[in-house]
């Protein structure tokens, strides 16, 4: 387990430290312009380890949505034979995230691509090979933003919170298109928000390839986390 005492010093281009966080027993360091990473993400993070962990032999995952690296670089730690693909769509997310996959000296089993969700990962080879999927989508809905929710734009970018009129529209694509990149039996986690669990659900089902979902609870006890596996091939529900 990888520790923050352990890692190399890294100072930013004007002479100060950067931001430091700790996530699932690793340390990252943040950008202005990334989401902070919070404690339903860890959530996230620690049941997707769980699952892999039950597994044998190498694991191949995707970050989907991968901001500072974080769920990527904590699976990867927390399971050495875990080989992960991050993606993300901003210039600067993705160089943050790739230099936080060095400053961990996780750049050989962390791969950090560039894109618009899985189009990133075009001529990677992942279709139906891929153990796991992790998404942490920006799910707030775009009038809340412009409301209540105005100040998590105070410090921290609309690109992260943004999930347009509903707040599920990344959600829609991600429980769409992550069949094809899933092996049959192959798990989808991703995290939503306060009240959006029947939502989470109803996708799910309308794409009818997938198991019933189940949900993690945060400390509140509502749910935040969806689990799901896709299904066999020739199964139905």
């Amino acid at each position: 387990m990888l520790q923050g005492d352990n890692l190399p010093d890294v100072s930013l281009a004007d002479g100060h430290s950067p931001r430091l966080v700790r996530f699932m027993d690793i340390e990252l360091e943040l950008a202005p312009d990334v989401l902070v990473p919070r404690e339903e993400t860890e959530l996230l993070g620690r049941n997707a380890v769980q699952r892999l962990r039950d597994q044998t032999g190498p694991r191949t995952v995707i970050d989907m949505c991968c901001g500072s690296g974080n769920l990527a670089l904590g699976i990867a730690a927390a399971v050495p034979l875990a080989r992960v693909w991050g993606a993300d769509l901003t210039d600067s997310t993705v160089a943050l995230a790739r230099r936080n996959a060095e400053r961990l000296s996780l750049q050989e089993r962390v791969l950090i691509r560039q894109g618009d969700l899985f189009t990133a990962l075009d001529g990677d080879g992942l279709e139906d090979r891929v153990d796991m999927i992790v998404c942490n989508p920006p799910y707030i809905s775009t009038s809340r933003l412009a409301g209540d929710s105005a100040h998590l734009l105070e410090n921290e970018p609309r690109e992260a919170f943004d999930g347009g009129p509903y707040g599920i529209s990344i959600h829609q694509r991600l429980i769409r298109d992550a069949g094809a990149f899933l092996k049959p039996g192959g798990w989808l986690l991703f995290e939503f928000g306060e009240g959006q669990d029947r939502q989470a659900a109803a996708l799910i089902v309308r794409t009818k390839a997938y198991e019933p979902v189940s949900f993690a609870h945060d400390a509140q006890g509502k749910p935040r986390v969806a689990i799901v596996r896709k299904l066999d091939e020739g199964r139905v529900i």
